[in-house]
């Protein structure tokens, strides 16, 4: 049977780097993509890239489309305008891209009422760049990257379905998982690390500040540390400098899970630490060659 996003157009709300990058395959794919944006300048420059087939601020624009992704930041998503919700296709299946599932997951349910909820599909497909915004799109994103959903007992298997084909056509690898479950494991592979580099950079700048402030000889030390800095330092802060109010939004939608994950790194620095001062040099040696072990399993 053909999918549901070849039989029907698809509505994209947003067009930032994952709504964006959405439209750009599935134009390619042959696919009809409506999209609704929140300001006429991106309207504009969405148009000139050829993100989507019609681009609107009018919500009019998801008429009669069968699958909408809402494409939206974590704060919109738990809080939609009710223009928003009044446009939605009555029986057009639902899905969103956040990095929190739970709260989405509860918000739409509630939203969405007991005839509507079964077609709300929670997902999140696991790509990004260090881009946002309407000159962020960019084709084969999700290739190769996890897509994940978090069904609830009342999602319909039909809409299940319907988000799983338009994944398996952007090439994207598919999984389900219930969405506790998903905001404990993000908390530990995705926002944990943000905070984690974000960290480190500020450890650096302040580290080599207060190094001036007890050796006056030290003077040049600021500036050193950033001309030294070189590919594995930007690779371990890539996501720290990322940018802060989306980092913000997923640390107050993901907040317990995220507390327990930093109490976890919290624990396995002061374990490091704690080596390094009594000079327990075979001990590190272990650690980090568990380390070493480990990480394969994560790529």
């Amino acid at each position: 049977m053909t999918a549901l996003w070849q039989r029907h157009p698809v509505g994209i709300v947003g067009l930032g780097l994952i709504g964006g990058s959405l439209g750009l395959d599935l134009l390619a794919r042959g696919a009809t993509v409506r999209a609704l944006v929140h300001r006429q300048a991106t309207v504009d420059r969405a148009r000139q890239r050829g993100l989507a087939s019609a681009v609107s601020i009018e919500p009019e624009v998801l008429r009669d489309c069968g699958l909408v992704v809402l494409a939206l930041p974590l704060d919109r998503l738990l809080d939609p305008s009710p223009q928003l919700l009044a446009a939605l296709p009555p029986d057009a299946v639902i899905t969103d891209v956040g990095s929190v599932k739970l709260p989405v997951l509860q918000t739409w349910t509630s939203l969405l009422g007991p005839g509507r909820a079964g077609r709300f599909v929670a997902s999140h497909p696991m790509a990004g760049t260090a881009q946002a915004g309407v000159e962020a799109g960019v084709v084969g994103l999700f290739q190769g990257r996890p897509w994940v959903a978090t069904p609830a007992e009342g999602t319909d298997p039909q809409a299940l379905a319907a988000v799983a084909d338009l994944a398996a056509a952007l090439g994207a690898h598919w999984l389900t998982c219930a969405a506790a479950d998903h905001d404990r494991a993000v908390a530990l592979i995705s926002h944990l690390p943000v905070l984690v580099s974000a960290a480190l950079l500020q450890a650096a700048d302040h580290g080599a500040a207060a190094a001036t402030a007890l050796d006056p000889g030290a003077q040049t030390l600021p500036q050193l540390v950033r001309c030294l800095a070189s590919s594995g330092f930007a690779d371990t802060t890539r996501v720290g400098g990322g940018n802060p109010e989306l980092g913000t939004l997923v640390a107050r939608g993901n907040r317990a899970p995220l507390l327990a994950a930093l109490a976890q790194y919290g624990q396995a620095l002061a374990d490091l630490e704690q080596l390094v001062a009594g000079e327990s040099w075979p001990e590190l040696q272990a650690s980090l060659a568990e380390a070493q072990r480990l990480r394969p399993e994560f790529l």
